[in-house]
């Protein structure tokens, strides 16, 4: 358990803050390029880390994130006028740039432009996404690259849904290997035919379904790394062999979730505020593999109605919510679907939303699967401390090689280690990615 002060530190977000400070120094999605497409169109409300922006794409496809209050009374300009080369406030007309400066006051018999700058953020677009830097200007690092540089927007699947619980609360389900022998289950699972891969090597996706469920109390093995940590979960399957899923965790907000043969999939979980946050999701829409190596889609023998694999670019609608109870179902909940609720994302919405926007960690009672959640925390904690003191975050510097982070799933080879999986080193990647071979 975490102590109230610890708890404190870990959630609050806001300017100011000590976790608020840490996470302005990483660039942080603010939006999603689809909801800015076009050049001189309307603006998107965004409020991010407590703030309170709007942004806008002016006539050169420049994305300017500014406050969304103009200096001059504090009218919205959300409500603004998108003129191609500024936002012009439409209560008297004061007109800003993408970096936030004055560049028409006609509402003034003398202008002073040149004493009026308002707040706005750097801003850089990668993978459907509007990533924003909130830090100070002399702390800036390059963009940090997890393999979407360098393409076009549309060869990536970039998605977000809005989750009403603090950021690290809903980041904690991404990182819980022992949940899924649970909160995802259903009574089908035992149905399912085998089909010959529980042996060393790649199993099918349906087979992991079985696994999950045969074997619900995993063992941890976490591994340090220089952007957080590898962590693998641990499992015996029906025919004796050893099955894991690894998860990365790269600081301050980033998942890869594993999957078979090794996940391309980046999720992050960006505080809205203290209270509620985003799930960003970017994917490549053509993912390497070669050999299909897992087979068909995991969620194409289970029974939820809006699987993953469903989401298309863009917001993601809320259907089952906490208002509705989720739309349980508690004769499907005896029957059928484990949880009773039938949206696979929405099973994870629905347990961490329950806790309450802000969960009172002082009242946990830890367990041995709780290792990767305790140790997020205790990174994030000690560089939010750390950077009070004058130290430098972790993982901030845009010059390391973020796009080598990968989640894997695998039953291991006799005498094979997991920290592989998933790596430059590992043969699967270097056949997926066209990188070259180490041997072996």
């Amino acid at each position: 358990m975490l102590k109230a002060e610890e708890n404190e530190i870990l959630t609050r977000v806001g300017p100011g803050t000590l976790m608020g400070e840490l996470l302005r120094r990483y660039w942080t999605p603010a939006c999603l390029t689809a909801e800015i497409p076009e050049p001189g169109g309307a603006p998107a409300r965004v409020r991010l880390l407590g703030e309170n922006l709007v942004a806008y794409r002016d006539s050169s496809g420049r994305v300017g994130l500014l406050q969304e209050n103009c200096p001059h009374r504090g009218a919205s300009l959300y409500f603004g006028r998108n003129e191609g080369a500024a936002l012009r406030c439409v209560y008297h007309g004061w007109a800003f740039d993408t970096v936030g400066r004055c560049v028409d006051m006609p509402s003034e018999p003398q202008p002073f432009c040149d004493r009026v700058r308002m707040r706005a953020y750097p801003t850089h677009e990668s993978g459907g996404i509007v990533w924003a830097y909130m830090g100070p200007r002399e702390t800036m690092t390059p963009f940090r690259d997890f393999g979407t540089e360098g393409h076009d927007g549309a060869e990536f699947m970039a998605t977000k849904q809005v989750t009403t619980c603090n950021w690290v609360q809903a980041m904690e389900g991404n990182l819980d290997t022992a949940h899924i022998s649970h909160l995802h289950q259903f009574e089908g699972i035992d149905d399912i035919p085998d089909d010959g891969s529980d042996k060393p090597g790649y199993p099918s996706n349906a087979m992991s379904w079985k696994f999950w469920r045969h074997d619900r109390a995993p063992r941890l093995e976490l591994e340090e790394t220089w952007y957080g940590y590898r962590y693998a979960g641990v499992r015996a399957t029906p025919n004796g062999n050893t099955h894991v899923r690894v998860t990365a965790y790269a600081v301050p907000y980033s998942t890869m979730v594993a999957s078979i043969p090794f996940s391309v999939g980046h999720g992050m979980f960006v505080p809205i505020d203290d209270e509620n946050c985003w799930r960003y999701f970017v994917a490549p829409k053509v993912r390497p593999n070669p050999r299909n190596l897992g087979g068909a889609n995991l969620f194409s023998l289970a029974p939820f109605s809006t699987p993953i694999s469903a989401y298309t670019d863009g917001i993601i609608p809320r259907r089952y919510t906490a208002e509705n109870d989720y739309l349980i179902e508690r004769d499907t909940e005896r029957t059928g679907i484990f949880s009773g609720v039938s949206d696979f994302v929405s099973q994870d919405l629905m347990v961490t939303e329950s806790m309450g926007p802000i969960y009172d960690r002082t009242q946990e009672q830890l367990g041995s699967t709780d290792r990767a959640i305790s140790r997020m925390r205790h990174i994030l904690i000690s560089a939010a401390k750390g950077l009070a003191e004058g130290k430098t975050p972790p993982a901030v510097d845009g010059g390391l090689d973020y796009t080598s982070i990968r989640g894997a799933e695998k039953i291991l080879e006799p005498g094979e280690d997991w920290r592989l999986l998933g790596t430059d080193d590992d043969p699967v990647v270097q056949e997926a990615l066209g990188y070259p071979t180490t041997g072996g």
